[in-house]
């Protein structure tokens, strides 16, 4: 089901992540706000699993796309800076941009579910 290759793409992206960031010394600041970004993304993941109701599942992989968007803005910022190629960079975008397609077509199917 979506939901376990869902957990699964948002962990390898976070362990992916924290390599990333142990590599870029003197900015702690941005690699922990990339870090914490990142493996929010797979907590609020798991937490939908365990969501009370329909809405409460929605709001979590929610939050799960905005840490998406901001893991994203901070990728983007490590290219922009130079603090790591575009070789090393690009390819996390893309794996977050296919987390976040996942997300958004889980969200619109729960969506449109619960209106029927």
């Amino acid at each position: 089901m979506k939901e376990n290759k869902l957990v699964d793409l948002s962990t390898d992206f976070a362990v992916k992540i924290i390599k990333l960031c142990q590599t870029i010394k003197g900015h702690y600041s941005l690699t922990n706000q990339l870090e914490r970004s990142a493996t929010s993304i797979g907590a609020n993941i798991r937490e939908a699993n365990y969501a009370r109701s329909k809405a409460d599942f929605v709001a979590k992989l929610k939050i799960s796309l905005q840490e998406c968007n901001e893991t994203e803005y901070w990728l983007e910022l490590i290219i922009k800076s130079e603090l790591a190629g575009e070789d090393i960079i690009k390819p996390l975008i893309n794996q977050c941009g296919t987390i976040r397609r996942i997300l958004i077509a889980s969200i619109n199917t729960v969506t449109q579910n619960k209106m029927k």
